[in-house]
């Protein structure tokens, strides 16, 4: 190991110490470095997850963001990165799967301007035209290649004018449209309905649950961890990423809420029992139809092959489950909510396909671990 390999992580538990009281930095300090050889975990996660007032279950059972890299970039190689991550490629990836998704209206996407479609749209014009002939009143725009709930517009109304159209927003506001077609691609598709029960918990958001699978060499798929998403009122997003909603950790077996969590960023949540705006009870409701949500997730999974660990944030309809998003590398903030970590979970299933001999890796990290014993350590069978 070199000199600088050695003194990067005894230089970052002394960056994480100082955000403790000085009776506790020595201990911090040398907690943090065993953790980091055990398992490269960083000093943010030792800070957010709060590793000092942790279990062994948890601390062993935690994976970190670099050791899930190794993983997940064997697992989800960086060839199919696209079809996860852009929202237009895996609606399209999906659509014919018999995988239940939004309906998608238009795909705003300003460099294809030599495409001629029914579906893609370079300029003002042909959104305008595609909107039109489809008779879209209400929709759902994003951005193709965000995140954790981010550049998300719930549009109530659209009114139709020559060569423009105002869009109102779910919270009463007006745009031109032309005014959000910039550089950026959209896609814009339906409006969700969720069931009674999940509308009840909050209505203003889509409120769903993050359903962590893995697909398997002999063709199974299994779901690891499932966690809830609410919303709170008046928002129409339920990220969990950076705060500002309620989470809670969900039996897979039963579909049991359970551990939930007004969560208004790290080291900043509450345990409560009921939502704090619509005062629906959470804490022991039972999601309706769980084990064929359960089932229709898993075959989610099957016919999605491109991605072997995947992060489904699924909406619950009448209809059934219905795919908000997929994600090829999801954040570690699941694990805190159903207060175990999925490390067993993610390794057995990178293991097991490492024995088939098949190399679906791209070769080198996107995340450059330099420290070649923790590399060592997470490659052994």
């Amino acid at each position: 190991m070199s000199i600088k390999s050695f003194l990067r992580p005894v230089y970052h538990s002394f960056k994480l110490s100082r955000r403790y009281p000085v009776s506790k930095r020595i201990n911090v300090m040398r907690d943090y470095l065993a953790l980091y050889r055990a398992k490269g975990l960083t000093k943010e996660e030792y800070y957010d997850f709060e590793f000092e007032n942790q279990d062994d279950s948890f601390r062993n059972s935690f994976l970190g963001l670099n050791e899930q890299r190794y993983y997940l970039d064997y697992l989800n190689p960086l060839k199919y990165f696209s079809l996860a991550r852009n929202k237009y490629f895996a609606h399209k990836l999906l659509e014919n799967t018999g995988a239940r998704k939004t309906e998608l209206f238009c795909y705003y996407q300003p460099e294809a301007r030599f495409i001629i479609s029914d579906e893609c749209a370079s300029n003002l014009n042909d959104v305008l035209r595609i909107l039109k002939q489809k008779n879209v009143h209400s929709c759902v725009i994003k951005t193709t290649e965000s995140s954790h709930g981010d550049n998300v517009r719930v549009i109530n109304h659209i009114y139709y004018q020559e060569q423009d159209a105002v869009l109102t927003c779910f919270n009463g506001e007006e745009l031109a449209l032309s005014t959000i077609l910039g550089k950026d691609a959209l896609i814009f598709e339906s409006i969700v309905l969720q069931t009674r029960q999940f509308a009840a918990f909050n209505e203003s958001s889509v409120n769903t649950v993050r359903f962590m699978t893995t697909l398997w060499p002999d063709g199974t798929a299994r779901v690891i961890a499932t966690w809830f998403k609410v919303g709170r009122a008046g928002k129409c997003v339920d990220n969990a990423g950076s705060g500002g909603n309620v989470d809670a950790g969900v039996d897979s077996e039963t579909g049991t809420i359970y551990n939930v969590v007004q969560f208004d960023g790290w080291r900043r949540g509450k345990a409560i029992d009921r939502h704090p705006d619509s005062g629906s009870l959470l804490n022991g409701i039972v999601i309706e139809q769980w084990d064929s949500i359960k089932a229709e997730v898993i075959k989610f999974q099957q016919a999605f092959p491109y991605c072997k660990a995947a992060g489904w944030d699924i909406a619950i309809t009448d209809e059934g489950p219905v795919i908000i998003e997929v994600n090829d590398f999801w954040d570690r903030t699941g694990q805190f909510f159903i207060k175990k970590g999925w490390r067993k979970e993610i390794r057995d299933c990178y293991l097991a396909w490492k024995e088939t001999e098949k190399d679906y890796s791209t070769g080198e990290l996107r995340l450059p671990l330099t420290d070649k014993k923790l590399l060592r350590l997470f490659s052994q069978s």
